[in-house]
């Protein structure tokens, strides 16, 4: 596959505005409203440079000093949690194909979960245990998809959360240090494992990336405070 650098600026604004990227499209824009949370949004220009591969579509916001960019992985890439059955009923692949995942009702293990619904989270708030995942992907050359068909990056700030919608964004705080961050949660997890069966007690799984703002990458875990920020179309 190829790839095309491109430069834009992206008024960042109480509406923030994504910028999405097809191959053989013109560039559109789609708004995003902000729910009621606890972090304060800085309005900036954001002036970026990345690499966009053909065949995906990137979107690029941020939310204060955080940004992210958001990548759809290949259809034929593994997910991360194979443990997932089916979302709303479909097989997992499926269930993304048609957009059905937002806070559709899925099954891990014969075990039916369901995530809470947009306005229900957009109050969320919860103490807990977090762990961070993903490490098994640092070294393989392949890329692996969330629950809601994105690209996983290990380096970026995204969680995993059974019960919230996807996309969410949430602040979450380390509890003994207090440094915090903002995190997409774009997986579903933690769930409970063959290695260690209290696993699915824990709350989120972050990245690698978000474990080490965090400052838990080599504790593993730490007590911390999710809170909703979440972005909704």
């Amino acid at each position: 596959m190829s790839t095309r650098r491109l430069k834009r600026s992206i008024i960042i604004t109480a509406t923030i505005t994504s910028l999405l990227i097809s191959p053989g499209c013109a560039i559109v824009t789609v708004p995003y409203q902000i729910i009621a949370g606890t972090v304060g949004v800085t309005v900036w220009i954001l002036e970026t440079t990345y690499d966009i591969t053909v065949g995906t579509v990137v979107a690029v916001y941020t939310i204060g000093e955080f940004t992210f960019e958001v990548v759809t992985a290949p259809a034929d890439w593994d997910l991360m949690n194979d443990d997932i059955e089916s979302i709303d009923g479909l097989p997992v692949k499926e269930a993304i194909r048609q957009g059905r995942v937002k806070n559709s009702p899925y099954v891990v293990k014969g075990k039916r979960y369901t995530p809470m619904s947009v306005k229900r989270a957009a109050t969320y708030r919860e103490n807990g245990i977090a762990s961070w995942y993903g490490e098994e992907t640092l070294k393989q050359a392949d890329g692996h998809m969330t629950a809601n068909g994105e690209a996983f990056n290990p380096k970026a700030l995204s969680a995993a959360h059974k019960y919230l919608p996807l996309p969410t964004n949430v602040k979450i705080t380390n509890l003994d240090n207090g440094q915090w961050i903002i995190a997409r949660v774009n997986d579903r997890g933690p769930f409970p494992s063959i290695h260690n069966k209290h696993s699915g007690k824990r709350i989120i799984d972050v990245s690698e990336a978000g474990a080490r703002k965090l400052g838990f990458y080599k504790k593993g875990t730490a007590r911390v405070r999710v809170e909703t920020y979440q972005m909704e179309d």
